[in-house]
Parts: C-alpha cells; sequence; structure tokens
C-alpha cells in the first residue's frame, strides 16, 4: 500500500485527507507542500469580495509616496493561503475550527512572492465534551521565497479521536 492511501475495495485505494489524534503529537513539525505563489488575479478577487478600499492595497503611486515599491498583499489573503495550504494534512477530517489566536503579520507580501507554511503541533488531547473528538493545537508559520516569516498564528480544531471510524462513516 502507497504512504498516504488506504485499500476501499478491491483495486481500489483511496487517498487519505487529515490526520487523526493520535498521529498529531506535540512537537511534530510538519512542512507542507506544494507552495503557493500569489496572484494578481486572486489579491484583486480577495479585495473585491472583503470591500477593502485601503491604498496599500491598491493603489501604486500612494504606495511609491510611502515608501513602497510595490502594493502590499492583504493580510486576510495571505492567512488564508498560508492556513489553507495546512489543511490537508492537519485538520483535514476536522468538524470545526475552535480558535485563531496571536496572529502576526511579520513581512510584507506582494503580489509573485511564493509562499509555503509549517505546522508544529503545541498540543493534542480528547475532548472532555466530545469524546469522539480531539483538540489538537498547531503554531502555523508562513515564509516567502526567501525564507522570511510573513506570518504566524495559533490555531485549534477539533480531529477525530477515532479517524478509521470517520472515515469508513463517509467513505474519506
Amino acid at each position: 500500500m502507497p504512504r498516504g492511501f488506504r485499500r476501499v475495495e478491491g483495486d481500489q485505494i483511496r487517498e487519505v485527507v487529515g490526520l487523526g489524534l493520535d498521529e498529531l503529537v506535540p512537537g511534530l513539525a510538519i512542512q507542507h507542500r506544494p507552495a503557493r505563489t500569489v496572484t494578481e488575479t486572486e489579491h484583486v478577487q480577495v479585495l473585491a469580495l472583503m470591500g477593502n478600499e485601503a491604498p496599500i492595497h491598491s493603489d501604486t503611486e500612494f504606495c511609491c509616496r510611502i515608501g513602497h515599491e510595490r502594493v502590499l498583499v492583504c493580510g486576510m489573503l495571505t492567512l488564508n493561503v498560508v492556513l489553507g495550504m495546512t489543511v490537508r494534512s492537519t485538520s483535514g477530517m476536522t468538524t470545526g475550527n475552535i480558535a485563531l489566536d496571536e496572529v502576526r503579520f511579520e513581512h510584507p507580501v506582494h503580489v509573485g512572492d511564493t509562499l509555503r507554511a509549517q505546522s508544529t503541533v503545541l498540543a493534542a488531547r480528547r475532548s472532555a465534551s466530545r469524546p469522539d473528538q480531539g483538540i489538537v493545537t498547531c503554531r502555523i508559520e508562513g515564509f516567502n521565497q526567501h525564507d522570511e516569516r510573513v506570518v504566524s498564528c495559533t490555531r485549534s480544531f477539533f480531529v477525530p479521536a477515532d479517524r478509521d471510524a470517520l472515515r469508513d462513516a463517509t467513505g474519506y
């Protein structure tokens, strides 16, 4: 059986999405791939969807006058891209987010920057109120192509305590 897959029946295998509580042990660091290059299209779309009219994100002349060569990518897009990269392995089977804390935007991001993410498990335990679930807390860090940390945060979310039972019940 190839790693990252499980047999479903006969010669069929299914890609595994999300780790379970017993796999997300404190200290585990996951380097998420592939990296993602931020495009002009997604930058403009996010500004439009959010109604963000701040000139730092849309007015090149304004940016030049305050010392920036280019407009900055909206922090919410940066955060979303980095968090999105972590989902497949850390919380692909989540039943809900609990908290997003200590969000820090540490270095500017521009259109054309390539971002990658890393998750480090800080804590993992069975939920007292939902015994079929575990609560995992990860430190999430996003880096650009120059290895500069651009964003960091702490995220807590539910994962199945018995990942195989949930996969069987849901077809995942």
